[in-house]
């Protein structure tokens, strides 16, 4: 099923198929209901028009929203 996904995500051009590592990553959090997607990737998946397009192909799938964030949104400093 994350194959089914992640190849939704490349057929939108969400990412390229050289970013296929990528694509798969958000589909299996996807797939898998996870909280959220904590990474430091910036040009592939930590971008706000990137994360609107994942979520739109995951709503037309039938999945629900996933979060993306970077460590520092979820590190506590104190």
């Amino acid at each position: 099923m994350s194959r089914y996904l992640r190849n939704a995500y490349l057929e939108a051009n969400i990412v390229s198929p050289k970013s296929t590592d990528d694509a798969t990553h958000v589909a299996i959090a996807t797939i898998s209901m996870a909280d959220a997607i904590v990474s430091w990737n910036f040009k592939h998946i930590v971008q706000l028009d990137k994360m609107k397009m994942y979520n739109q192909i995951n709503l037309l799938n039938g999945y629900g929203i996933l979060t993306i964030v970077s460590p520092r949104e979820i590190i506590n400093y104190e």
